[in-house]
């Protein structure tokens, strides 16, 4: 399991740790698991302004208000217990030669827009074939 700190960035770039993973398994597919409900996993492009778009998106569709039912911890935090259902909290990733199939400009990403709890886990696992 990894553990990542989220409190300075809220996309976490995981595909050199997934690359890792992945080599020498031959042929399968890789999952990639945050096992917390206000975080998510995506496949994105991340640098020339990607990552800062995908927050920004995020936060327009989830604004940090009190229209929330769900009212603890900080000031709209009800939207980090909706983010999950737009932003994943796994993906998985065919994996070929150990390698894993992924775009010229696709990236694993952690999204964690969570101020409450920037320590996550990250869970990978591979199912050969």
């Amino acid at each position: 399991m990894l553990e990542v700190d989220t409190a300075r960035r809220r996309i976490v770039d995981l595909t050199a740790t997934v690359r890792a993973f992945c080599a020498n398994r031959g042929d399968g597919l890789c999952n990639v698991f945050v096992p917390h409900a206000t975080a998510g996993v995506a496949i994105m492009e991340t640098g020339a302004g990607s990552d800062e778009d995908l927050v920004d998106t995020l936060e327009r569709l989830l604004p940090r208000d009190d229209r929330y039912r769900h009212a603890h911890g900080s000031h709209g935090h009800g939207a980090d217990h909706v983010m999950p259902a737009l932003v994943a909290p796994s993906v998985t990733v065919p994996v070929s030669g150990g390698e894993p199939l992924l775009g010229i400009w696709q990236s694993v990403v952690l999204v964690d827009l969570n101020r409450d709890n920037p320590r996550r886990s990250v869970r990978l696992s591979f199912l050969a074939g």
